[in-house]
């Protein structure tokens, strides 16, 4: 994968309406969209925020209806770009938002 700007790295740009994005800026923006812009990405990142106490990766099997190692491939994607964090509890990984990565996700869709 390549090297991803952490969503939590981000610092708001003008709103798109007042000033066109620089290139730095372009390209910090398109690393955090493409790992959002994949479905099951988004739909794991939606599972995870919707649970603020975390979610346990083998809760995330089933309503994805995708393979284990096929979630754990988009969960290590989305804790690279800094938008979830990962503990390890006993023998099982839990998942969590970044509170921040919330914040920036948010400001980067009303940038």
């Amino acid at each position: 994968m390549s090297t991803v700007t952490a969503a939590t790295d981000l610092q708001c740009c003008p709103p798109i309406t007042e000033a066109a994005l620089d290139d730095e800026t372009a390209h910090r923006l398109a690393g955090v969209f493409s790992v959002l812009g994949d479905p099951i990405r988004l739909r794991l990142f939606s599972l995870i925020a919707s649970r603020p106490e975390g979610s346990c990766a083998c809760d995330l099997v089933g309503p994805l209806g995708r393979s284990q190692p096929t979630i754990s491939h988009h969960l290590k994607a989305l804790h690279e770009a800094g938008l979830v964090d990962r503990e390890r509890r006993g023998r099982w990984i839990w998942y969590s938002v970044r509170p921040e990565a919330l914040l920036a996700a948010a400001t980067l869709i009303n940038c």
